[in-house]
Parts: C-alpha cells; sequence; structure tokens
C-alpha cells in the first residue's frame, strides 16, 4: 500500500513538473504575441504553481488552470490594418485571449471543443487557446476553427513544455505592423507574393500566432555583419 502510494506522489510530482513548465511556456508565448503578462505568472516559482493547482490528492488541477490576457497597446497598434477609403478607421484585428487547459485524460472530441467554443462566444472573447494532453480529430479542430468573427487555436501540452523561440539556434521572429510591411515593399518594389514565404503551420509562427497575409522579419546572427534580416510572408 504504501509502495502503491509512493509511486502515485513521484507521478503526481513528475505531471506538476511538466505542467509548471507548460504554464510558463504560455505565459511566455502570450506576453511574446504581444498580451500583458504579469512579470509573477512569468516567473512563478515551482512551489507556488503547485500551491495554487493543485488538487487535494497533489495532481494538478487543469480546471484552474484558465488564462484570460488582454493586448497591450504595441499589439493594438500592430494589428490594425491601414485605413481605406471604405474603411479610414480601422479597428484593431485583436483582442482579449482566452486560455484553457482541457482537464480529460483521453476522449478529447467535439463535446469538449464545443463547450471551450461556447465560453469563447459567450464572454465575446476574440481569440482562444485550447490546450490537450492528447490530440484531437479533425473534425474537432474544424470545430474549433467555426465560431464567426473568433480565432482558436490548439496545442498539445507536450509542444509547450519547451519554449521553441528560446533556442539557440532559432533566430527572433518579428511581426511587422501593416505600415512596416507596406513600407519594405515599396523599399524593394515587391508584391508580398514575392516574399519568401513560412507556413502558418511552422512552428514559430503557431507560436507567435501568425495569420495568412502578414509578414514576420526573421533576424540572425552574422559573423561579419553581426545580424541581418530577411522577411517571410505567412501563407
Amino acid at each position: 500500500m504504501e509502495d502503491e502510494y509512493s509511486s502515485g506522489s513521484q507521478e503526481a510530482e513528475r505531471e506538476m513538473a511538466r505542467m509548471w513548465r507548460t504554464w510558463k511556456t504560455v505565459h511566455e508565448m502570450l506576453a511574446d504575441r504581444g498580451y500583458e503578462v504579469s512579470e509573477d505568472e512569468l516567473q512563478i516559482s515551482y512551489d507556488d504553481f503547485r500551491s495554487k493547482y493543485s488538487d487535494p490528492m497533489g495532481y494538478v488541477d487543469r480546471n484552474k488552470m484558465k488564462i484570460v490576457a488582454r493586448p497591450t497597446d504595441a499589439m493594438l497598434a500592430k494589428y490594425t490594418p491601414l485605413p481605406t477609403k471604405n474603411n479610414p478607421e480601422p479597428k484593431p484585428e485583436c483582442g482579449t485571449i482566452y486560455v484553457e487547459f482541457c482537464p480529460d485524460a483521453s476522449g478529447v472530441g467535439t463535446k469538449q471543443v464545443r463547450n471551450f467554443n461556447h465560453t469563447v462566444d459567450e464572454q465575446n472573447y476574440h481569440s482562444g487557446i485550447f490546450i490537450t494532453r492528447t490530440p484531437i480529430s479533425p473534425s474537432a479542430i474544424r470545430l474549433l476553427n467555426s465560431i464567426p468573427g473568433h480565432i482558436c487555436e490548439h496545442f498539445q501540452e507536450q509542444d509547450l513544455l519547451v519554449n521553441i523561440t528560446r533556442h539557440e539556434l532559432v533566430p527572433k521572429h518579428v511581426l511587422l505592423s501593416p505600415e512596416e510591411k507596406a513600407q519594405l515593399l515599396v523599399r524593394y518594389r515587391l508584391k508580398e507574393s514575392q516574399l519568401p514565404r513560412i507556413q502558418v503551420s511552422d512552428p514559430v509562427a503557431r507560436y507567435l500566432g501568425l495569420r495568412r497575409g502578414q509578414v514576420v522579419k526573421i533576424i540572425r546572427k552574422s559573423e561579419t555583419a553581426g545580424r541581418y534580416a530577411s522577411y517571410r510572408w505567412v501563407i
């Protein structure tokens, strides 16, 4: 009996450590996208995470792990289209984001996604991130992307154990504002379709929540020039 308790306790500790790392990566991801994230959440210690997000048995309580974040002024500016004749005062194409960790260990499908969608729609969140332990079906993915006027994404917990953008071999990616994109195209006399491309499914593009039609600046280190930049059109 004691061995069973010890084994269960070790399992709970391992899961808690994994989820602490995932929780920190999610907050880093939100901050890198431009959302308001407190330093306390970015730097949360393992002990503080365990005391806030564990159940009475010492396991992670994913029902407590919900995040709501608002865009910073800088993010609002980056996501505001350029004025046009038909739209002289465009509104930002971003807003409050809601993140939910699905508590179900298996069998995650349309039922859970429908509940998540209901929360996003009812609370009028602009965007949502649904995080699960296991893969979800193609039909659940389609359902996740079916709310008019809302942008929802799916990640697995294991995808967020490590922040890929902190790896030394991954160059820095910076989203250009619509104005910066327009200036770039004028400067080099290009159409956006003439730029090299990056898929929305690219791991860094997913991390940053990039959208089709945007342009991202990629800054690499150079032994001769110090740093050099290239640009990618998101498709």
